[in-house]
């Protein structure tokens, strides 16, 4: 069984890959998700291409009960098995997909994690842009939060995509989806920096991608990772780091100055809108603590 499965399995995430433009991080995680299945069904002794809601509920207790798992990590992998058994039906390699009988389970709503302006000002004074490694650390970190971009976006920018007479780059996000988004001026100032410094000495293999390694190779989303999590930790900030914080920070900072929400939801690529409203409830808390420090009547004197 599980040869056959596998084959079909990495199908579906060569799929994702190069149909969906999934990123490697969400990739990666699906399929560590898929296999964590994969072994649950040998255990139980059940067959990979006819699984039946029973099952499937029989699994949802393994991941409680047994494995401990959170609430948005269970959402995570019924999404991934889901997609996969939807693959697997328009295949015809199965003939109904059990997963769509499952609903994700109802967890607390947490608001997107985002740094303060200040907090932002320490994370752009770390990297030392005297360096051609500096200049790449800080463009990236201007960039990410200049633009919202994801950070599988980030990594494929090419040298030919950015409009720099428009300040905007061309973008490709998911489902192969192009928009463009917008850079300021502290942005254009680090960027032209490293193309004219940088970038040109990382560069010993003639790439065309923007962002580069030590070695001259394109950079992944791990090594990105990696940078601002040495970045954060040469500051005072106790707040962990992520390339998502930065497109959080964007987009709540945005609407605090005022930008309305469906803007926004262009800017960051979303699809739906609801995937933005997500954002309005950091801004009402913003407004909230506004109302209660400003307006004169909202407290009384004691």
């Amino acid at each position: 069984m599980k040869k056959d499965a596998m084959k079909y399995i990495d199908s579906y995430l060569d799929y994702l890959i190069y149909q969906k433009n999934y990123s490697d991080y969400t990739v990666n995680s699906y399929r560590s998700d898929i296999l964590e299945y994969l072994l649950f069904l040998k255990q139980e002794q059940l067959d990979f291409f006819h699984v039946e809601y029973s099952d499937l509920r029989f699994y949802l207790a393994y991941l409680k009960d047994k494995k401990h798992a959170h609430h948005s990590s269970i959402d995570r992998k019924l999404s991934a098995l889901r997609g996969l058994y939807h693959y697997l039906a328009n295949e015809k390699v199965v003939s109904s997909n059990a997963f769509s009988l499952i609903h994700g389970l109802k967890k607390e709503k947490k608001l997107p994690r985002y740094f303060e302006y200040n907090e932002l000002e320490a994370l752009f004074q770390i990297p030392d842009i005297t360096t051609p490694i500096g200049q790449r650390d800080r463009l990236i970190i201007e960039m990410l939060y200049a633009t919202g971009l994801r950070v599988g976006e980030l990594i494929h920018i090419k040298f030919c995509d950015i409009d720099f007479s428009e300040h905007c780059i061309l973008i490709l996000g998911k489902g192969n989806k192009e928009r463009y988004v917008h850079y300021g001026d502290y942005c254009e100032e680090i960027l032209q920096l490293y193309l004219k410094d940088g970038y040109l000495k990382l560069n010993v293999k003639n790439e065309e991608y923007l962002f580069l390694n030590s070695h001259g190779n394109v950079i992944t989303e791990r090594g990105i990772r990696y940078i601002l999590d040495q970045i954060i930790q040469k500051t005072s900030l106790s707040k962990k780091i992520s390339p998502h914080m930065l497109r959080h920070s964007f987009a709540t900072h945005l609407l605090n100055e005022g930008c309305d929400l469906l803007t926004v939801q262009k800017l960051l690529g979303h699809e739906s809108i609801r995937a933005t409203q997500v954002y309005t409830h950091v801004t009402t808390d913003r407004l909230k603590d506004v109302y209660y420090h400003s307006f004169p009547r909202a407290k009384m004197d004691k």
